[in-house]
């Protein structure tokens, strides 16, 4: 997901532009080009080179240079201490983008596998990889607010109020918002976060997590609210919760970091503010910012999961 002041629009990647950029990392020749899994806003192209080997071109249509250059920063800074996530690979001059019409263009190494599925063995591991994630020194190139919760929420209200047009959902919003300032407290653990830790950010291999994806969202906030934005991508089938997926994400985030009092108290409330985060960016983003009648109830999954009860949250394990 991309909450870049831009505006997205994906273009087609033509062969010249391919090889253009891998010529800049003094790569083979291009073989064959296809689409890959994931992203709303950017484009993600597979290229098969001459000598059969693979790379991934990301074009970074939703976000700015500067914010690419800061997203990498990210990444760069989680690879040094261990979290499998891919860092560019580097072009001529040293340079881990190149800039092309004013968008970012960057080769990453490609990873076997595929995205990380919702089995036990596959949630433990990523549970793990979050908390190490949690534990590693903070960077500057991560900020401290969440642009897809409170910040976005902003924006929203801001528009509405432009608009003259309070629909039933930011005007529910904007009452959930106020009760979430004061519920959550700002005392709670901090550490890196992703963000965004939904099934097509986390590639996985054999039940293990093979890379994070996807650092737009990451910031500096609250370790417990990773572990329940997981929940809301990994944990439910079909609309409903499923506890095992909860108790998976739980085991294993909890062989590696433990959770403190104030964090087992807060993971409802944390719990309602990331599904409401998922469901605003939709809202934003589909029937806000750039209108799609065919995309523009999904806003609605979230909400409905706002009224279901979720014990097992409160349960101390």
């Amino acid at each position: 997901m991309g909450l870049s002041q831009r505006c997205a629009v994906k273009t087609r990647v033509q062969e010249r532009e391919a090889e253009w950029l891998l010529s800049l990392a003094g790569f083979p020749e291009l073989q064959a080009m296809e689409p890959l899994q994931g992203g709303w806003d950017n484009t993600n192209l597979l290229l098969t080179l001459a000598d059969g080997s693979k790379v991934v071109l990301k074009v970074w249509h939703a976000n700015t240079v500067d914010e690419v250059d800061r997203v990498i920063g990210r990444h760069r800074h989680l690879d040094e201490y261990g979290i499998p996530t891919p860092v560019p690979i580097e072009l001529e001059g040293g340079r881990l983008l190149a800039e092309r019409d004013g968008v970012a263009w960057t080769l990453l190494p490609f990873i076997e596998g595929g995205l990380l599925e919702s089995d036990e063995e596959s949630l433990r591991s990523l549970g793990a990889t979050m908390a190490r994630m949690h534990e590693i020194p903070a960077a500057e190139c991560f900020p401290s607010e969440f642009r897809m919760g409170q910040e976005l929420f902003e924006r929203m209200f801001a528009l509405a109020e432009e608009r003259n047009d309070w629909s039933p959902f930011p005007g529910m919003l904007r009452g959930e918002s106020e009760a979430l300032r004061e519920s959550i407290p700002a005392s709670l653990p901090q550490g890196i976060l992703h963000g965004d830790l939904f099934p097509d950010n986390v590639l996985g291999s054999d039940g293990k997590v093979a890379a994070i994806l996807d650092l737009e969202e990451a910031w500096i906030g609250p370790c417990a609210f990773d572990l329940v934005m997981a929940y809301v991508g990994f944990g439910w089938e079909d609309n409903e919760p499923v506890e095992e997926r909860w108790q998976a994400l739980l085991s294993g985030y909890q062989s590696v970091r433990s959770l403190t009092e104030d964090e087992w108290s807060a993971l409802p409330d944390l719990h309602r503010y990331a599904t409401l985060s998922i469901a605003a960016w939709r809202y934003w983003k589909h029937v806000m910012a750039q209108p799609d009648a065919d995309l523009a109830d999904r806003y609605l999954e979230m909400v409905e999961r706002l009224d279901v009860p979720l014990p097992f949250l409160e349960a101390r394990t």
